[in-house]
């Protein structure tokens, strides 16, 4: 499947101009990341049109039971008393030659159509003579998937649109338990603010605990910054908390959590430059916040053992995927990784 770097719209752009009633006859919105093609999706279905003109104006159909050319069709159909007729495609990824017959349209598309196709999961080669025409005529959106990195920063982004804020520790606690997946973690965003008191518009780690159930005081978020200050008994308690509930705190999370932290370090060590805290802090993908506990670890472990920590995980990565092996002891993989880790 060929993709190319993305040059179109960013999702905040397209959001912009759809609140400002800059509309285009063709949405293509494809990629990986499917909370923002359904954010851009309900969107134009819950505001282009009023009420009272959805019904004869308003059509969402699923690619599964659609050939290309009745999505054709649709979108040449003209309103009825209305400016726009909006005309959903979901699931458009599973209809067959719908590039080939979507060309045809895209060249002159009626301006009163608002074609919103949603191709999750899927790209196509903007390069290609499709691309370039919904380029021209329309929006042609890549949807990529953020990296955990992103997370914290987007999380506070969607609270700042909400009037409330939210501690760094606090976002990463989230990013921590709830991963990236963008739909579950509004989701849960949600049910914090409306449990917010009413004197008070701030997310804290204390109140997550409470109203979510992740622990602040263990989880793999401090279990990593244990780890950086070499503090074996904190390290190994929170190893036996996460134990007890493996479900919620899945073995592979964690080792991959332990990784990147000390690919980090890695980077930490390695950095020719380091003309500012910011600057530091940006080259390891994190928050400014944080940045002491990387200088903490660098200084408690050299370059070479963090070389051989970085080792170590891959393998009880694997260990902890059952190669060699016919039963894992989690907490014992886990036991014997943080102590070869602080020793």
């Amino acid at each position: 499947m060929a993709t190319k770097k993305n040059t179109g719209p960013s999702f905040e752009q397209i959001m912009t101009d759809l609140k400002n009633k800059i509309y285009k006859p063709i949405y293509f919105l494809m990629g990986e990341e499917g909370y923002f093609i359904d954010e851009i999706t309900d969107y134009i279905l819950e505001n282009v049109l009023a009420p009272a003109e959805r019904d004869f104006n308003q059509t969402i159909v699923y690619g599964k039971d659609v050939e290309a050319g009745t999505v054709i069709n649709l979108a040449k159909r003209y309103p009825m008393m209305s400016n726009y007729q909006v005309v959903v495609i979901r699931e458009a990824q599973n209809i067959k030659e719908l590039e080939e017959n979507l060309a045809h349209y895209v060249e002159k598309p009626l301006n009163s159509t608002l074609l919103v196709i949603n191709y999750k999961y899927k790209t196509i080669d903007g390069r290609k003579k499709i691309g370039k025409l919904i380029e021209k005529t329309g929006v042609l959106f890549d949807s990529k998937k953020l990296y955990d990195n992103q997370i914290p920063a987007w999380i506070q982004n969607q609270l700042k649109n909400e009037n409330c804020t939210i501690s760094p520790i606090a976002a990463q606690l989230l990013t921590d338990f709830l991963g990236t997946d963008l739909s579950k973690i509004q989701n849960e965003l949600k049910k914090l603010i409306l449990t917010l008191p009413k004197d008070s518009r701030n997310i804290t780690p204390e109140h997550i605990e409470k109203n979510i159930g992740i622990s602040k005081d263990f989880n793999v978020f401090e279990l990593c910054k244990a780890l950086n200050l070499k503090d074996v008994l904190k390290a190994n308690s929170i190893i036996l908390h996460l134990s007890k509930n493996p479900k919620e705190n899945p073995i592979i999370i964690t080792i991959n959590t332990i990784f990147m932290n000390f690919n980090r370090l890695l980077i930490y060590h390695t950095l020719t430059e380091r003309p500012n805290d910011y600057a530091i802090a940006a080259a390891l993908g994190i928050n400014p916040f944080f940045l002491n506990d990387y200088k903490t670890g660098a200084k408690n472990y050299s370059l070479q053992k963090v070389i051989q920590i970085i080792s170590e995980t891959r393998n009880y990565d694997m260990k902890a995927k059952g190669v060699g092996t016919t039963s894992v002891d989690e907490l014992g993989l886990m036991q014997e990784l943080v102590f070869k880790i602080l020793h």
